[in-house]
């Protein structure tokens, strides 16, 4: 009522128990029990031993249930680091094996072939013909991956990454291949020794010494070319990057620096083979290029990598 003194908030007390007091200062043996076994008792605030009850247990259970200090958190992060390059060395060596087991398996065009195919070109004309072929695929692959950056797939990126790179890399070997036989440069030896010095060439951006066969094949078999191979592939994933942005802008990038990087890595392997070049009237007649019955394989990161 109005006027009246509101009333304070009554404490909560708990309910006695059945027994009453009959007589003395203390609680019965039954209250006492009562109240020892009954669920509405609160907890006391002062420390306890129970096990898993009580302050000190709270503290240790919130130390040990994870790492509180600086310390803790660096190793973390240092386990973190150390488990994603050991998934990059794995990428780079399943992407460098793929290039190694492409390479032999590339159609290249024999140098009479390519004649009776651009006829009246001289070795000059027919190289700017083969480099702008081969630009033109490697800004397709490009632009390709680039556009497929666009679809709402992420855990793809890393696969579509690998396919470029293995596709730009079989164009680029073939385009270095028709090369040597434009300039009559072709390496002495088996489907496999040429095949290792294209790759000697792509990898190192540089024309290889066909006279000299142990410059290159004695790379291959120290392991030397795969440790340059990775290296190479690492360098192309950094500078694929841009091709994954989205709106079709990486599309256009992608194509672009494909075309660029094809045709920069063409000049210099024609820098050096120009320089040790042999005349086609002084060339002796050459058998066809054997090519290998087995297609490329196809090129995909498997499916624990491309995650």
């Amino acid at each position: 009522m109005a006027g009246e003194t509101p009333s304070r908030k009554r404490r909560l007390r708990r309910p006695k128990p059945e027994a009453a007091h009959q007589g003395g200062t203390g609680p019965s043996a039954d209250a006492a029990a009562s109240a020892g076994h009954s669920p509405a008792v609160l907890p006391s605030d002062g420390p306890q031993d129970d096990d898993g009850r009580g302050r000190p247990a709270s503290l240790e259970a919130a130390q040990t249930a994870g790492p509180a200090t600086g310390a803790g958190r660096l190793s973390l992060v240092k386990r973190g680091v150390r488990a994603g390059g050991q998934g990059v060395k794995t990428s780079l060596a399943f992407v460098a094996d793929q290039i190694i087991e492409n390479a032999p398996r590339i159609p290249v065009r024999d140098l009479a072939t390519l004649r009776a195919q651009f006829p009246g070109l001289t070795p000059e004309e027919l190289a700017d013909k083969l480099i702008a072929g081969a630009a033109a695929g490697t800004s397709t692959v490009g632009a390709g991956v680039g556009a497929a950056a666009m679809l709402p797939v992420p855990p793809a990126m890393p696969a579509e990454l690998a396919a470029e790179i293995v596709g730009v890399a079989a164009i680029e070997l073939k385009l270095i291949a028709e090369l040597y036989e434009v300039y009559g440069l072709r390496p002495p030896g088996t489907l496999k020794e040429r095949s290792t010095a294209y790759l000697t060439s792509w990898t190192e951006e540089r024309g290889v010494d066909v006279t000299k066969p142990s410059t290159y094949k004695n790379v291959a078999l120290g392991g030397g070319l795969r440790r340059e191979l990775r290296q190479q592939i690492m360098k192309r994933t950094v500078r694929n990057l841009p091709n994954l942005i989205p709106f079709l802008v990486g599309a256009a990038v992608g194509a672009a620096m494909n075309r660029r990087d094809t045709k920069k890595l063409a000049e210099r392997i024609r820098k050096d083979l120009r320089s040790r070049q042999v005349p086609w009237d002084a060339l002796p007649e050459l058998p066809p290029l054997e090519q290998s019955a087995l297609p490329p394989a196809a090129a995909a990161l498997p499916r624990e990598l491309g995650r």
